[in-house]
């Protein structure tokens, strides 16, 4: 019995580390994992994005969440070519996450490097400061 009740302990745990990071992800089939990092000048979100093109990309801002979504296409099928083993998910994608701090109101820098995405928000509290 005791080993039961650990086992359930253990999953509880593991959905408490690992679901949360998920929540913005139920409404696309294909979830970019992503990082934020605490930097001098307020935040930067990474998102890995490998294979998508800058102009497939949205993203919004609303309150304390930051929206990015898009697409990835499959740009290697021609004519006469058939599928033989995919892993790779090429379709709309979506990912929502909620930051520590006002995005709406923040100024944001986008840069897209070797199929990372990464998003410069600078608090206005902290853009005030450095003017």
């Amino acid at each position: 019995m005791g080993s039961k009740h650990m086992g359930n302990d253990l999953i509880h745990l593991m959905h408490s580390l690992f679901l949360p990071a998920r929540e913005g992800c139920r409404e696309a089939s294909w979830c970019p994992p992503a990082d934020i990092y605490r930097t001098r000048e307020g935040w930067t979100v990474k998102l890995d994005l490998a294979g998508v093109k800058p102009e497939d990309v949205r993203i919004t801002a609303q309150g304390r969440r930051l929206k990015v979504c898009g697409s990835r296409r499959d740009c290697s099928v021609t004519e006469g070519c058939s599928m033989y083993q995919m892993e790779i998910s090429y379709s709309q994608f979506s990912r929502e996450l909620e930051l520590p701090c006002e995005v709406e109101s923040a100024e944001l820098a986008l840069e897209y490097r070797d199929g990372m995405l990464f998003i410069q928000i600078q608090e206005p509290a902290r853009a005030a400061q450095q003017s």
